[in-house]
């Protein structure tokens, strides 16, 4: 999925999104308006949105306040939708078909960033532990990211 997509889904969900010269963070979302930090490349554009959009479905109210429990947790909840978006075990999974060997091949060939993937991984382990299944293929969280086929 690329940036023009989520725009196309965010407009399908009546959300109005703009580029903003914005000065404290990347993205934000208010009732139905998504800024985004206009000075970010187009795969930082697109992993803003998706996080944006995360909050969309998944968040309710104001979390800014990061101190409150609740608030924590439904971060969690908006970025894991993110994550789950735009690359998802099935992308982890289509990287190593592909032939990804590190971090920064798997970030260029989903089109995100090192620094989301990386939060992603951190995620993914914290919620599946230090492996997963998924069809024939495990996916290893630790001690590093690691795909194999089952036989």
């Amino acid at each position: 999925m690329n940036y023009t997509e989520l725009l196309i889904e965010a407009d399908g969900n009546s959300l109005i999104t703009k580029e903003k010269p914005l000065k404290s963070c990347d993205g934000r979302i208010k009732g139905n308006r998504i800024a985004i930090k206009s000075s970010l490349t187009m795969t930082q554009k697109k992993c803003v949105l998706a996080e944006e959009l995360g909050h969309f479905y998944t968040t309710v109210g104001d979390i800014l306040d990061q101190s409150i429990c609740q608030n924590r947790k439904q971060e969690l909840k908006a970025r894991l939708w993110s994550y789950d978006k735009l690359i998802g075990l099935k992308g982890i999974i289509a990287s190593y078909k592909h032939g990804c060997q590190s971090i920064d091949e798997i970030a260029e060939y989903l089109d995100i960033t090192e620094e989301f993937l990386s939060d992603a991984i951190d995620r993914y382990r914290s919620k599946y532990g230090v492996f997963t299944k998924l069809n024939n293929y495990i996916i290893y969280f630790e001690p590093n990211l690691r795909v194999i086929e089952a036989t």
